[in-house]
């Protein structure tokens, strides 16, 4: 059993996303694979920097992130072709490792962490979506305070994802992570009542 777990920016997937292991779900994590297919010597980082140039490049050969995040945060076109030349290698490992799974672990619940799942129309590969919840507001101000940018960088940022109030109308699940973590313990203990044990 699948389900998609995806959220907005700083809203708190990679703590919902703990928490669910910790409770006994397997977890594939499209930003773990998208870290992957960026290091030296993978087939993808050398499109990259083919295409964007080696200014992309840190000394040592590694991504620099934040040189290429200013480039694609600010220029959607960049954007674009930067995930036209990532996002098929990512899917190609996320389907790998959901079959894998499924042979090897057919009665766990498969979690996958997929921060653009909406945007990248993949809600139809899950038996259900679960969303990480807290309003835009909130989320802004997480961004800041988290990555210690301007509030003209964060909404940038923001603009460049699906609004979050479009994807809690599409999700299956809602998890509202707005408050404290207890409350979000509660709401996925009660998720996984339902889901797992019954």
């Amino acid at each position: 059993m699948n389900i998609g777990l995806t959220g907005g920016i700083a809203t708190g997937k990679s703590t919902v996303s703990s928490l669910l292991v910790r409770m006994g779900a397997l977890l594939i994590d499209a930003d773990v694979i998208a870290r992957e297919v960026m290091l030296p010597g993978h087939p993808v980082l050398q499109q990259v920097v083919q295409h964007f140039g080696q200014a992309v490049l840190l000394e040592d050969g590694t991504l620099n992130r934040k040189k290429l995040g200013e480039i694609v945060f600010q220029d959607p076109g960049a954007r674009e072709v930067l995930n036209g030349l990532t996002h098929p290698a990512i899917r190609q490992e996320m389907w790998d490792r959901m079959a894998r799974y499924e042979v090897d672990h057919p009665q766990k619940l498969v979690v996958v962490d997929i921060p653009l799942l909406y945007e990248s129309g993949l809600e139809s590969q899950f038996e259900e979506v679960l969303l990480v919840y807290v309003p835009r507001e909130l989320q802004l101000q997480r961004l800041m305070n988290r990555d210690q940018i301007t509030e003209e960088q964060a909404q940038a940022r923001l603009n460049a994802q699906m609004d979050i109030e479009q994807k809690k109308s599409r999700a299956d699940i809602i998890i509202d992570n707005s408050r404290d973590l207890d409350l979000t313990q509660r709401q996925l203990e009660a998720f996984w009542k339902r889901k797992v044990r019954s």
